[in-house]
């Protein structure tokens, strides 16, 4: 079995798959958050005593220490997709990503994970990318071995981009094709993302370096859409939204922010969606991953969408004249 390794942000979406892929990978987890209480499932993912939760919030350094207590590695998943109350960008992903490297450094892990996103600029316009590169650097800082992984979308059961629009495709008459729906992605399994969180650990070539991590297909925003209609079994009519106006409507949908409900978009990520989100450089190959092929797996999900559920090709069969 491997050592210890700390994840902080192991309850959140690719936080599920990282701890899964580490338990397989034979280490000893400790998931630091700040209600453990709320995620008793991570504990089943591994062998018996392979998981520990603890209370940790990346606010408070002295709880980030303890969390790091004894760790051979730690790995940083903290983020959010939009800002609300006291989860501001600055903070979670660049004050904390800074305190989380500071802290491992001083407990004497060896091996550090960052997760950041393609994209990450401290020039750019949107508040989500700038502090994303500024959290790099701050590891880069405190841990120059650290190894940073840049996704792409990133897709998988829990997702938060096509499950979004799925549910809009199963209540909306239309889906909205932001800047014309040009811009390109390269979404990646939430599985592959966290197999390379493993890989990066234990391999010594990816001490130092930045991989950004991208599927085997290239896709434009429109040709997503597309895919989410055939899957969810809608037809909507797919309406070009200029940026311009997809900002003010991003505006107002930030006042969600303020209330228990999900923006559908935001105006930072507006802004983001002003640029492609396609790997380059070293990714998934140079990990030794095969990337998985976004169609397999978005028909295990979306069906939930659909008119019917699950058996609703089952019913359109049945119901078909002999």
């Amino acid at each position: 079995m491997q050592g210890l390794v700390t994840v902080f942000g192991g309850s959140g979406f690719l936080g599920r798959y990282a701890v899964r892929a580490l338990a397989k990978d034979g280490w000893r987890i400790r998931v630091a958050m700040r209600r453990p209480h709320l995620a008793p499932e991570l504990r089943v993912m591994g062998d018996v005593g392979q998981i520990e939760l603890v209370q940790a919030n990346v606010r408070h350094p002295e709880s980030v220490a303890r969390a790091l207590e004894g760790a051979e590695a730690a790995v940083n998943l903290v983020g959010i997709l939009f800002e609300t109350g006291r989860q501001r960008f600055s903070v979670l992903q660049s004050e904390a990503a800074k305190a989380v490297a500071e802290a491992a450094t001083a407990a004497g892990a060896g091996r550090f994970v960052q997760i950041s996103a393609i994209g990450a600029d401290a020039t750019s316009a949107s508040v989500y990318a700038s502090t994303k590169a500024e959290g790099e650097a701050a590891v880069r800082a405190a841990f120059p071995a650290a190894t940073i992984l840049r996704p792409s979308i990133v897709f998988g059961e829990e997702d938060d981009f096509f499950n979004r629009f799925g549910g809009m495709a199963a209540m909306s008459p239309a889906l909205p094709l932001i800047g014309g729906g040009k811009t390109r992605f390269q979404p990646v399994y939430a599985g592959d993302v966290g197999a390379a969180i493993a890989r990066a650990l234990t391999s010594q070539e990816a001490a130092g370096k930045t991989y950004e991590l991208g599927g085997p297909g290239v896709y434009s925003f429109r040709a997503l859409m597309e895919l989410v209609l055939k899957e969810t079994h809608h037809k909507r009519a797919l309406v070009p939204v200029p940026f311009p106006i997809a900002e003010v409507m991003g505006a107002v949908a930030q006042l969600i922010a303020f209330t228990p409900y999900t923006p559908p978009i935001t105006r930072d990520q507006v802004e983001l969606l002003k640029s492609d989100n396609v790997a380059s450089g070293p990714g998934l190959a140079e990990l030794k991953i095969t990337p998985t092929v976004l169609e397999s797996i978005l028909p295990t999900y979306l069906w939930k969408y659909r008119q019917g559920g699950q058996f609703a090709e089952l019913e359109a069969a049945n119901a078909s004249p002999a």
